[in-house]
């Protein structure tokens, strides 16, 4: 283990107000990029999604439950998936608990997949939770947010995260993965290809006299902020700690 800076009482105190500051000024930047997004123009959304939930079919409207927001999460949960993706399955461990305080904040909180419902449910039980989860199989809804890609897309380089160089993809096509992202894959009954054929991202959206409008979506690291355990290892002496692929599924740790 790397060896610390050790140091007396005072120099803490110097070094921490010295950091305050420093948190000060994110925090301000932090308000200013919220009132950013939160000014981008909304786009009117035309066509009319069809998704499978716990109480039968809906459209996107129907999602909103009398709420005029709606946000999605775009869970890595593929057709051919066995398992959800470990990572994705991490954040939405902190939804449960939020869903309702959104709910009644004039806020729709869902997680939708490609994946049948059926197979959705059976995770959803084996994991404990409660917040809704809609499947859009059938639909093009995770296409039309860039959080999921046809065999095509993948071979020419899909745009994800608004850009189509980003690193994660181009371990889709790699005529050889590195050997734990292979293992990574697997958990969820995959190959790195078919794993990666979803990704995680987040989408927004408004509802408005009758009309959907989309608002704002985010992919990759965008959903760190949503993400409660990194919000804690943060502040945690030794960070993330993110060596390998170290996350387990919550009743995975302990198991090889």
């Amino acid at each position: 283990m790397q060896a610390h800076k050790i140091g007396t009482r005072e120099q803490w105190l110097v070094a921490r107000l010295e950091l305050l500051d420093a948190e000060k000024k994110l925090t301000r930047q932090g308000d200013e990029v919220a009132r950013q997004r939160q000014a981008l123009p909304w786009v009117r959304l035309d066509k009319t999604y069809r998704l499978q939930t716990d109480a039968g079919s809906a459209t996107l409207a129907d999602l909103f439950q009398g709420r005029s927001q709606l946000l999605v999460y775009h869970f890595m949960f593929g057709p051919d998936y066995k398992a959800g993706c470990p990572s994705c399955s991490s954040i939405a461990d902190g939804f449960n608990g939020i869903v309702t305080h959104l709910a009644n904040h004039d806020v729709m909180l869902w997680a939708v997949s490609r994946a049948p419902l059926d197979k959705l449910q059976i995770y959803k039980r084996r994991m404990g939770w409660t917040f809704p989860w809609a499947s859009s199989a059938g639909s093009d809804f995770n296409y039309d947010f860039n959080a999921s890609f046809t065999e095509t897309q993948q071979r020419e380089g899909p745009e994800y995260n608004f850009r189509r160089d980003d690193p994660a993809m181009k371990l889709a096509t790699a005529a050889a993965p590195p050997p734990e992202f292979v293992s990574w894959a697997a958990t969820t009954g995959t190959d790195p290809s078919t794993y990666l054929r979803e990704r995680e991202g987040m989408s927004a959206f408004v509802l408005q006299d009758g009309v959907i409008y989309h608002s704002y979506s985010s992919y990759s690291r965008g959903t760190d902020a949503i993400w409660g355990m990194y919000a804690w290892l943060d502040r945690a002496p030794k960070g993330r700690n993110e060596s390998g692929m170290w996350l387990r599924r919550r009743d995975e740790y302990g198991q090889p």
